[in-house]
């Protein structure tokens, strides 16, 4: 059996962990190898891109990609959880919000942020998740995060009822919380809020739309097509710059060795990743220069033959 490699981006159901999905998929594919990219929770649908095979070398990076959610924000009520799944803590009437104000408070949270995780996350303090204090009634104190949030853009609104609600779209850096930043957009607006709720429309670069649902992956394994499903390593990578080297120096890539800049076909700059291909366009895999250091190195090998 042909060994797997590659990303498969799969849309996530309702109800599954992203733990779920990826044991799923294990047992279609037949591929012990798989790591996600992000963690979903159980009730949010969504894009969840899998690494298969040798492409888990690369979750670390893609990981750290931005991401983009669907979201509806409920005004007027306000939950445990900081979504529509936990107990209501308060309620009020909200139908005093304005357009123009909601609009202004949500774009001042444009740029770096601070969030405090939910208590109902998977954030360790002192060993324990919070989730689990949070489940034996116990809060806790939790540190700010400082994260991104690249774009949010309202999608439609309806404020002419006491809990109004909100359909915004917000494009936000690894660790954000859109519970959170439901809550904060409340604060700001003195009213109590919460998620509704959420989909991821994009992760590690991949939208809805090349997404594959469980049903078509197991459609795809009975027909041994799987295959034809994966998007290649360098694709994945693609938001980080190319570099080509000499043919005569691909056996230096193969072994390990050090790359003289001469065989480049630019000066590679210190501590920058690079995919690096030879003079057949061919993928190496992920290199760099380390500080004080004379030659591209490597870090992550993937040999034409088997990406």
């Amino acid at each position: 059996m042909t060994s797997l490699n590659g990303i498969l981006p799969v849309w996530k159901p309702e109800g599954w962990t992203s733990h779920d999905v990826v044991a799923k998929v294990r047992g279609i594919v037949r591929e012990k190898r798989i790591g996600h990219t992000g963690t979903l929770d159980p009730q949010v649908t969504g894009v969840l891109p899998l690494c298969v095979g040798k492409a888990t070398r690369i979750v670390e990076y893609l990981q750290e990609l931005p991401k983009q959610y669907e979201a509806v924000l409920r005004f007027g009520v306000a939950t445990d959880t900081e979504d529509s799944s936990g107990t209501v803590m308060e309620r009020m009437d909200a139908a005093h919000l304005t357009e123009e104000r909601v609009r202004e408070v949500m774009a001042s949270f444009s740029g770096q942020i601070d969030q405090v995780p939910p208590m109902y996350s998977a954030v360790k303090v002192n060993g324990q998740r919070l989730y689990e204090l949070a489940r034996e009634g116990k809060t806790v104190e939790r540190k700010s995060r400082t994260v991104t949030i690249h774009d949010i853009e309202v999608l439609d609104m309806n404020l002419s009822v006491s809990e109004p609600t909100v359909r915004f779209r917000v494009t936000c850096s690894k660790g954000t919380y859109i519970r959170t930043l439901c809550v904060d957009i409340g604060r700001a607006l003195e009213v109590p809020s919460t998620m509704e709720s959420l989909i991821r429309t994009m992760s590690a670069q991949y939208t809805a739309e090349q997404c594959y649902t469980i049903e078509q992956i197991q459609q795809a394994a009975n027909e041994g097509s799987v295959e034809a499903l994966l998007q290649p390593v360098e694709q994945a990578m693609s938001h980080v710059p190319a570099l080509h080297m000499l043919d005569a120096f691909a056996h230096y890539a193969v072994q390990g060795r050090g790359i003289p800049f001469r065989a480049c076909s630019f000066q590679p700059l210190t501590n920058q990743l690079y995919r690096l291909y030879d003079e057949q366009e061919a993928f190496y895999g992920l290199f760099h220069v380390p500080a004080e250091d004379t030659c591209l190195r490597p870090v992550k090998v993937f040999l034409p033959s088997t990406t």
